[in-house]
């Protein structure tokens, strides 16, 4: 090869080189803007302002929910606060409870709906527009949103659980009745593969997603034997009046689900709260302790 032509050929090389590299660049450009936008909405919410912080932790924790606002005395005055620990339980079919909590009045009525799943600082919230029904008695309540503790606010003679979910209802006149599913671990539960994959890690992080549907009834146990009893919220204002109904049986979520929540949110339960005068009731035996 003649000595003189190879800086010439070395330009070539090197021109034809960075020609084809801006090429794959355009490609690879123009491929990324038109690879498919993931299926969400992300939005930032800002906390309310008129409400002082709360949370679980020592300085502004449970115990001291009750000082931190005047709206919230029931917090720490109420004689009605949930949640409670299950252990002695009154059969369903007591006179004064029959016509309310006979099990065959118990309905649940669900669809499949698109969700918004926000991060709220102090839980993983599922947001609904409309759609899903709860009858106890003759009473309708339309599910507003569910959300999870963990471990579970609940206990049942003194055993917390890893999660517990707590679906919440409002009636037209402003009642609230509460569904609360207690979660085990155990096999990974595919019914909460949507929310999963688009669990906000931040505060205030919403994820709106549009072409998601999911089937609530899928998130709930096939047994639907229940605890009932009247309560409050567990979170500040921790308003009272609250109808409680707890299902017995758990579903299940595997470590790794279970962990995935814990990631962001852990400790996020209020304690036991006394159960003074109410009784819980049950499908199952009279007078019994849960064994």
């Amino acid at each position: 090869m003649n000595i003189q032509r190879i800086p010439l050929l070395v330009a070539v090389l090197l021109a034809a080189f960075l020609a084809a590299c801006g090429a794959k660049t355009t490609t690879e450009t123009k491929e990324a803007a038109q690879a498919p936008v993931p299926q969400r909405n992300t939005r930032t919410i800002a906390p309310p302002k008129e409400d002082p912080h709360w949370s679980y932790e020592v300085a502004d924790g449970p115990s001291m929910w009750g000082k931190l606002s005047a709206k919230w005395k029931e917090c720490a005055a109420g004689r009605s606060q949930s949640p409670i620990d299950i252990a002695k339980t009154s059969n369903a079919k007591l006179p004064a409870l029959k016509a309310e909590f006979r099990p065959a009045e118990l309905k649940i009525i669900h669809h499949e709906h698109m969700a918004d799943v926000v991060n709220t600082g102090h839980s993983i919230q599922v947001n609904y527009t409309e759609g899903d029904k709860l009858k106890l008695g003759n009473e309708e309540f339309e599910l507003l949103q569910y959300h999870f503790h963990s471990p579970s606010e609940h206990t049942v003679r003194g055993k917390h659980y890893p999660m517990e979910m707590h679906m919440v209802h409002r009636s037209a006149d402003k009642k609230l009745a509460v569904v609360g599913v207690f979660i085990e671990e155990g096999a990974t539960n595919p019914a909460f593969d949507s929310v999963w994959s688009n669990l906000p890690e931040a505060r205030g992080v919403e994820h709106h997603l549009p072409n998601v549907k999911v089937d609530v009834n899928q998130l709930l146990p096939q047994k639907t034997n229940t605890y009932r009893y009247s309560g409050s919220l567990t979170t500040p204002p921790c308003s009272e009046d609250v109808q409680w109904v707890i299902m017995t049986t758990p579903i299940q979520m595997s470590a790794s689900q279970i962990e995935k929540f814990r990631n962001i949110l852990k400790g996020n339960n209020r304690p036991p709260q006394p159960l003074y005068s109410r009784a819980v009731v049950t499908e199952m035996a009279s007078e019994s302790v849960i064994q």
